[in-house]
């Protein structure tokens, strides 16, 4: 009889959030206070410039320079027209997953709990993973913070992050929540805090 494949996410937990709410940022004070992070994007951008010849034949030379993809250009056409949206989705999803349920399976060997930062995780629903946390601003304050980070009009900004699952619902379906609305002192207070928990909870268990 074979043996079962390992599934991976065993002791995982998600991190996502929204446009702007700071996740990024989230993730590497996490890590400075000795967390392990998956991070989709980083394995997403890595897939898709592996994959500009792909990217060239369905949508053309200009998402393509030398031997990566222009994302800006792309995510400009993504945001705008759900055909290419979808078409992009469906050929980058499945490899994304495939690449971190492998890492996930090479982190649940410590047999203890680390982060896979997903920006879509609750939208997709690919992921088997029991416990999330999301790092959350209230919409008016990820919108402003949007338009100053990225320089894109009131409309264009909107449509982006509406895009995506409203972070009000995603605070409510979240285990634990990191609130990023204030300053970076306070931020850093909640990673700590988090990571605290995170640490006493695993300590129960054992």
């Amino acid at each position: 009889m074979a043996p079962l494949k390992k599934r991976g996410f065993e002791y995982a937990i998600a991190l996502s959030g929204g446009i702007a709410t700071g996740k990024s940022t989230v993730a590497s004070l996490l890590a400075l206070n000795g967390m392990r992070v998956i991070d989709a994007d980083a394995i997403s951008h890595e897939i898709l410039d592996a994959s500009y010849e792909w990217v060239r034949e369905n949508f053309g030379d200009e998402f393509v320079e030398g031997m990566s993809v222009n994302r800006a250009k792309l995510g400009t056409l993504i945001f705008s027209d759900k055909v290419a949206k979808k078409k992009l989705e469906s050929f980058l999803h499945p490899k994304i997953r495939a690449e971190i349920e492998q890492r996930s399976i090479k982190q649940d060997a410590f047999r203890f709990p680390y982060l896979i930062d997903i920006p879509l995780f609750f939208e997709s629903g690919a992921y088997d993973i029991k416990e999330s946390v999301v790092v959350y601003v209230p919409k008016e304050l990820q919108l402003e913070r949007f338009i100053k980070r990225n320089g894109y009009s009131k409309e264009e900004s909107l449509r982006r992050i509406e895009s995506q699952m409203d972070i009000e619902e995603k605070k409510k379906r979240a285990t634990w929540v990191i609130d990023n609305s204030k300053d970076l002192k306070h931020l850093q207070r909640e990673c700590e805090e988090f990571v605290e928990k995170i640490k006493a909870k695993y300590l129960e268990k054992k």
